[in-house]
């Protein structure tokens, strides 16, 4: 599995307004719905919130996968955030985070959804990857540099 099969570069936004953690989740589903036919904000936005009930999603080292399942998608899809000044999202190490991906998918896609997350989870490992994705300068330099780090895999 690719990352580029489920994430499109205008899903990614470079420059998130918003400051804290129920922020950020609202304007990453705000912007998903404004591209995903069928999808509505609010409820894509309980339903990141929820998942963040359980447990933080911010995995560490800068990067957070907030995800969630929701009926309105077709397909597996994905956006992208990236807040440079860095936000409290209650991360595992207790660092701020910078990198936001997340990712719904359709209710009865359990395993498409489990390999998702674990691609993107090895992807953010590497450091270096991190690093370039944070100094790309726009939507179309990071999606271009996570097209070509995920070629590698």
């Amino acid at each position: 599995m690719k990352i580029v099969e489920f994430v499109r570069e205008e899903l990614i936004l470079p420059e998130l307004r918003s400051t804290a953690k129920l922020e950020i989740l609202a304007e990453l589903a705000e912007h998903v719905a404004k591209h995903c036919e069928g999808v509505d904000k609010t409820t894509l936005t309980h339903v990141l919130v929820e998942r963040e009930k359980l447990a933080s999603t911010a995995i560490g080292e800068g990067v957070a996968i907030p995800h969630g399942k929701l009926d309105a998608v077709g397909k597996l899809v994905a956006c992208i955030g990236r807040a440079r000044a860095g936000v409290d999202f209650d991360s595992m190490d207790g660092k701020p985070t910078y990198i936001f991906f997340v990712v719904v998918a359709p209710e009865n896609s359990t395993g498409i959804h489990l390999k998702a997350l674990a691609r993107i989870s090895r992807l953010f490992k590497d450091p270096e990857f991190r690093q370039r994705l944070l100094a790309a300068p726009d939507a179309h330099a990071m999606f271009k540099t996570i097209s070509e780090e995920d070629a590698k895999y």
